[in-house]
């Protein structure tokens, strides 16, 4: 810490951290042994995080995340679509085809920022709002594909980087998309969708690079 900053501020802004990587709540003596700090300080911040609805407790005392944040995170997309702008435009240009950039929101893919090309004849009409499972199309799988546990070294890989599908949205469309890596906070892929019954061999490369792109806007 250093005298321009806040050590309460540090801590509760590490509770909601903490509380945010974990499924299943935490107890009051478990973040005091995490934070460092006794429980009476630990009470204090979790009184004033549940007084903004920023975290709740259950009936058994275990803190959890709490719906407020839900409005803390309605405001960050336009900021993560301002970052990602670039970047979308660039692949949507250089492909020929919708690029966008799709963010968890809970069970569901949702896409925050589309670009459509500006030299084509036709393109798939994809709008940003629309939303989808994660299990179906690329943006989602992708998303997915993140989770996963590295496999140990030595074994191959599932996937290139990047996931293909076809006609999993849309008939006749295919999409492409990659991960966004290493952005604390943000889970997200970015991809685009075209019409075509395979998708170009390099397409996949130019949307892993797309989507370090945004990542580094992102950090």
């Amino acid at each position: 810490m250093t005298a321009e900053t806040s050590q309460t501020l540090d801590r509760g802004l590490r509770v909601l951290k903490l509380l945010a990587d974990t499924d299943h709540g935490l107890t009051v003596t478990e973040l005091s042994h995490k934070l460092g700090v006794n429980r009476t300080v630990v009470y204090r911040l979790l009184a004033t995080l549940e007084q903004h609805a920023l975290v709740r407790r259950d009936l058994g005392g275990r803190a959890r995340v709490g719906l407020g944040v839900l409005g803390l995170g309605r405001q960050v997309h336009p900021l993560v679509r301002e970052a990602a702008m670039p970047a979308l435009r660039a692949l949507a240009e250089d492909i020929g085809a919708t690029a966008h950039l799709t963010l968890v929101d809970g069970a569901e893919a949702l896409a925050v920022a589309v670009v459509e090309p500006t030299w084509t004849d036709y393109h798939v009409a994809y709008r940003a709002g629309f939303r989808h499972p994660l299990e179906r199309g690329a943006a989602g799988k992708a998303i997915l594909s993140a989770r996963r546990p590295p496999r140990p070294a030595g074994e191959d890989e599932d996937t290139p980087g990047y996931t293909l599908t076809h006609g999993e949205l849309e008939a006749g469309a295919c999409g492409a998309a990659a991960p966004l890596l290493g952005v604390t906070g943000v889970e997200g892929s970015v991809g685009v969708v075209m019409l075509a019954d395979v998708v170009p061999e390099r397409v996949g490369e130019r949307v892993m690079h797309a989507a370090r792109e945004v990542a580094e806007a992102l950090r």
